[in-house]
């Protein structure tokens, strides 16, 4: 028998919070393990239960970004995902620079929180596909005006070999490590082995940062073209 995702979530907001645990609560393959209102809940949560997901708000008491950063540190096998309504690009860095494996905003579907935990428990990284393209939006904006450039070089870029160039492509057009690997005809162990390359090879932290970096190389090579 397959074991069950165990899950935490930990928002101050009762209402919304009974909502997400009602929502996971409704998956044969997931286990609300507990709850909370702080950061300080967080951690006491991370560190006695030892959860495979925390779902953390970012504004809650005590502060979600602080409580991510202590899980992170404290607890390395939790995976930390911020479910939040701030879509600003400093919250956003600091989420992930603080070791959140998933940013997601609040006005997610049901069905799409579902298959997000499901990637993140996988071992993936995520942020809403929209803010993610802010994100990129943003970043290009900021390296226009300081005349820099924001994605790898063509250096960089071919340091991959054709089959991790292809997978990045594919990350890059928003599928998962499993819809990749479907598409491919390959296992979700292997494209997670080139991912772990691809990231060493672009001097990035996770596959976010890499399908941003590789959005705006293509775009730019385009553009050129």
């Amino acid at each position: 028998m397959t074991e069950k995702i165990r899950i935490a979530v930990i928002d101050d907001h009762p209402l919304l919070r009974e909502g997400v645990i009602h929502t996971l609560r409704g998956q044969a393959d997931f286990d609300v393990v507990a709850e909370g209102q702080c950061a300080a809940d967080a951690l006491r949560i991370a560190e006695n239960e030892l959860p495979d997901i925390v779902l953390l708000d970012v504004s809650m008491p005590g502060g979600g970004i602080e409580a991510a950063r202590a899980i992170t540190d404290g607890c390395p096998a939790v995976r930390v995902a911020m479910l939040t309504v701030a879509e600003d690009e400093e919250t956003v860095s600091k989420a992930l620079g603080a070791g959140a494996r998933g940013y997601i905003l609040k006005g997610i579907s049901g069905p799409d929180l579902v298959k997000t935990v499901r990637n993140i428990h996988a071992g993936e990284d995520y942020v809403t596909p929209g803010l993610a393209a802010k994100l990129l939006a943003e970043m290009g904006s900021k390296a226009s005006s300081s005349g820099a450039g924001v994605g790898p070089s063509a250096e960089m870029w071919s340091s991959l070999n054709p089959r991790e160039e292809g997978i990045l492509v594919l990350v890059a057009d928003g599928l998962s490590n499993r819809e990749v690997g479907e598409k491919l005809d390959l296992s979700e162990k292997t494209i997670k082995h080139y991912m772990t390359n691809i990231l060493q090879k672009l001097h990035v932290r996770n596959r976010v940062e890499a399908a941003l970096l590789a959005q705006k190389y293509l775009a730019g090579k385009v553009e050129a073209e």
